[in-house]
């Protein structure tokens, strides 16, 4: 394995992008093209969800696996051998914290969160549609009682 300088390193988190990014370009092209209109980082909720189909009040957040903590356990402990370890640890523990934080705030606010992975996304992008498309299904029939 190639050990980056902390130079190159920062290069490289640099450009990490939290808009816009493929998985979340590759979530929404597959939703416009079965008809779903949304919105993109809506400011006004909070999070700035990635996706938002104001129609059904649903949001989406297409979360990267580092960043967001899948698989924490696993993670922290790999993380714990690895340069600037603490905050890394701090960093991620962090953002799952805020992620709950967020669902319960939109949840509290009459929506409902979806959140896919970005792996998810890249190898079942079907799957991932169909959930959200159980999800409107379930919210219109909520609607209707």
């Amino acid at each position: 394995m190639d050990v980056l300088t902390k130079e190159q390193r920062h290069k490289n988190m640099s450009h990490i992008k939290s808009k816009n990014t493929a998985i979340e370009i590759k979530l929404r092209k597959a939703l416009w093209h079965k008809g779903y209109r949304y919105r993109k980082n809506f400011k006004e909720l909070p999070g700035s969800p990635d996706i938002v189909l104001t129609k059904y009040h649903i949001v989406i957040f297409c979360d990267g696996e580092f960043f967001h903590g899948k698989d924490w356990e696993i993670l922290r402990e790999h993380l714990k051998n690895s340069n600037n370890s603490q905050f890394w640890i701090s960093k991620i523990a962090r953002n799952i914290d805020r992620d709950d934080e967020v669902n319960k705030k939109l949840g509290a606010m009459g929506w409902t969160v979806l959140r896919f992975w970005g792996e998810d996304i890249k190898k079942n992008l079907n799957e991932c549609v169909h959930v959200v498309e159980e999800t409107i299904f379930d919210n219109m029939l909520e609607e209707d009682y």
